[in-house]
């Protein structure tokens, strides 16, 4: 791992009040990118194959809102972990073990991404947008969201461990602020990692329709980020 010294560490450009120290990209970020991309091919493979009519593109675009929300999800997570690489730039083997893992959890959760948003497509459209997941019965819905929130909240705890991560690496030498910038950062996927863990208990516990609702959990993250981050702006001014 590389050691940086004060000359090093004085020529790095700083965003968000951390020093760049993963300018350049590294095998593992490489790696994570290829990974990223091809789970964005598996939303976009459709089991009808490449639409031969008029009336299959009409079908194949009305699924584009459930991709879009599928691709802005998964497009998230990549960011957050270039973000991450960016500020660090850290290929030891607990980064290694731990973005792979991100890797895993993500190809397991792109088929109930995908399936969550067609749903969600279709019940706001009233059935004018399709649906690929048949609901059944009332548990086979909580069932999704159960197995939708562990892998948002496996995501966002991982992330959470990488950050946390950094601060542990003494060789990166970060100086008050970028300490207390990861350390926000630890919190802020804590958050989101908790949110995901209730939707995913409230799906398993509330029965009925009152189940149903767990996927509505996900909005209060408008209210709680947003003021995390005020929170956490105050602390790096004062």
């Amino acid at each position: 791992m590389k050691a940086w010294t004060d000359e090093m560490l004085a020529d790095l450009p700083v965003r968000d009040d951390v020093r760049q120290r993963g300018v350049s990209a590294t095998r593992l970020d490489a790696y994570c990118d290829a990974a990223f991309a091809f789970a964005v091919t598996i939303l976009v493979i459709r089991p009808g194959g490449v639409p031969s009519s008029y009336e299959q593109l009409v079908t194949a675009l009305r699924d584009v809102p459930a991709f879009a929300a599928s691709f802005a999800a998964i497009a998230g997570f990549w960011t957050a972990h270039r973000r991450w690489g960016r500020r660090y730039g850290l290929e030891d083997r607990t980064a290694t073990v731990l973005s792979l893992s991100m890797i895993f959890v993500m190809l397991v959760y792109v088929y109930p991404l995908k399936m969550v948003f067609s749903a969600l497509a279709s019940w706001m459209s009233h059935g004018a947008l399709p649906a690929t997941f048949t609901v059944e019965k009332m548990s086979d819905l909580h069932g999704l969201f159960v197995i939708y929130g562990v892998g948002f909240a496996a995501q966002s705890g991982l992330m959470a461990l990488l950050y946390a991560h950094a601060l542990r690496v003494p060789a990166l030498r970060l100086d008050a602020r970028e300490r207390l910038r990861t350390r926000h950062q630890v919190a802020s996927y804590v958050v989101m990692a908790g949110t995901g863990l209730l939707s995913a208990v409230w799906a398993a516990l509330v029965p009925g329709r009152g189940g149903a609702m767990a996927g509505f959990v996900y909005s209060t993250l408008a209210m709680t980020m947003p003021a995390l981050a005020v929170w956490q702006r105050r602390q790096m001014d004062r």
